[in-house]
């Protein structure tokens, strides 16, 4: 997988949680490897959701977010 699968991938992702939460903003979303905790946190201190309910979120949209970068 290449560098422009992957941000295409990311892109769809970040469609899917904006749909699920549309409160988010692109601030919010940006995503640097081994950032995981923050961009979790973010989403959770804007949508008022609770941790496990964001993972699972990223889970259901395919990411892999939610198993890599610690």
């Amino acid at each position: 997988m290449n560098k422009l699968q992957i941000k295409g991938d990311w892109n769809i992702i970040k469609g899917k949680l904006t749909q699920k939460w549309a409160n988010l903003t692109d601030d919010d979303l940006q995503y640097v490897e081994g950032k995981k905790d923050e961009l979790i946190g973010r989403i959770q201190k804007r949508a008022g959701e609770t941790r496990e309910a964001v993972e699972e979120a990223l889970e259901k949209s395919g990411s892999k977010i939610s198993g890599c970068c610690d």
